[in-house]
Parts: C-alpha cells; structure tokens; sequence
C-alpha cells in the first residue's frame, strides 16, 4: 500500500518548488497559469493570486483534459502552471498528476499563507 508521505515525497520529487518572490514575477504573464488548488469555501474566505483560476483539486484531471467536456480552456500545455493550495500539499499531488497528463513545466508554490506572507497581491475570491 502507497502511503500518502510516498505520494507527497513522489510529488516534491516530480514538481518544483517555486518561492513567492520567484511567482510574484510571473503574475499577469499570459504564458503563466496561476491554479489554485483549494475548496470554494477556502478560495472565498482568504482570495487568491491574482488572475487565478480556482479548481478543486478533485475536478483537476476533468479541467485539465482537452477531450473531457468539462474541459476548461485556461489549461495549455504550453503554459507554465504555477499550482498552491492551503499548505503545499493538495499542489504537489496536483502538480504530479499535470504532469503524468503531459503538461511539462509544472511548479508549486506550497500554501497560500506563505504568498500572502511575502507580501503577494490577494485578489478577492
């Protein structure tokens, strides 16, 4: 049985990590989508990166597939995708699954705390 320390330690291991510092930089870029990983509820009570989209980490492989009808047309495997959630965790697995889908320039940000932390820009969810 694959515990969840093995599936986090696969996806550190497969996705990059990238500081605040690092992201602030590719905010607004068109070549960059800001994903945020975490439920509605935590989206709307603390905002998001500004210009994210926010998917549930649940419906990401849905979203994240051109043949799936729940297709969502942000998603471009030529894009950098720059993931976060709450803590780092729910990005990781995220980021992991991005890239066994084919997407190849994959990054996590961790959580959202540390963003706000570095002084990142909060756009209202």
């Amino acid at each position: 049985m694959k515990t969840v320390q093995t599936m986090l330690a696969e996806a550190d291991a497969a996705v990059p990590r990238i500081s605040p510092d690092e992201a602030k930089k590719l905010v607004g870029r068109a070549d960059v989508l800001f994903l945020d990983v975490r439920e509605p509820a935590e989206v709307a009570a603390s905002g998001k990166v500004p210009g994210a989209i926010a998917i549930p980490r649940g419906l990401i492989e849905f979203r994240a597939d051109p043949a799936s009808a729940a297709y969502d047309k942000n998603f471009d495997p030529s894009k950098t995708v720059v993931a976060y959630c709450a803590s780092g965790g729910r990005s990781a697995l995220v980021g992991k699954t991005l890239k066994d889908m084919g997407y190849t320039n994959v990054q996590n940000l961790g959580g959202f705390k540390g963003w706000v932390d570095a002084g990142g820009s909060v756009e209202k969810g």
